[in-house]
């Protein structure tokens, strides 16, 4: 798979991730690819774009990833950057295009993460994370352990697709 996360420099939050989020999307239907969006557990905005076709490597995520990061920061500079210096991303979300390397670790759907306030990493539907954006009120992007797991009772579970559906790569 291909990931980009979202990743917003105080004191930009969440909410702030989500036009970029729609945005990414929108690139990833153009290019005939179904991405699919999740909480951190955090602060920022997971997108996904499952392959799961043989043969894909983690160079061929990483290169197609980080011309799409460089394109949304060019065409966005006061919002985006792609570049990882901590300098640069106060007030502004960082498109972590290096996620798809071997040696890096995105935290999976559904885990508890660590902090004062435990919150989960959780899968959401398009139409939620627009619907944030709109009310500007990053809540309803926040779920603890209770919350995920009546939300999967109600819904199902919204990553399914991830670990089966086949897309190729474009060639850029």
């Amino acid at each position: 798979m291909m990931v980009f996360d979202l990743d917003p420099g105080p004191p930009a939050t969440i909410v702030d991730c989500v036009p970029i989020g729609l945005k990414l999307r929108g690139l990833m239907e153009h290019l005939k690819l179904r991405s699919f969006p999740k909480t951190s557990g955090g602060k920022g905005l997971h997108v996904y774009v499952p392959l799961n076709t043989p043969g894909v490597t983690f160079d061929d995520t990483k290169r197609i990833a980080n011309a799409i990061a460089m394109l949304l920061a060019r065409d966005e500079p006061d919002r985006v950057t792609a570049n990882m210096s901590k300098a640069l991303r106060p007030g502004k979300i960082f498109i972590d295009w290096s996620q798809n390397d071997t040696h890096k670790t995105t935290v999976c759907a559904y885990s508890l993460r660590a902090r004062e306030r435990p919150t989960v990493s959780t899968p959401l539907t398009w139409d939620e994370v627009a619907a944030a954006g709109r009310s500007r009120k990053k809540a309803p992007l926040v779920f603890e352990a209770k919350d995920v797991l009546k939300r999967v009772e109600k819904v199902g579970d919204l990553f399914e697709q991830v670990v089966t559906l086949k897309q190729k790569l474009p060639v850029l």
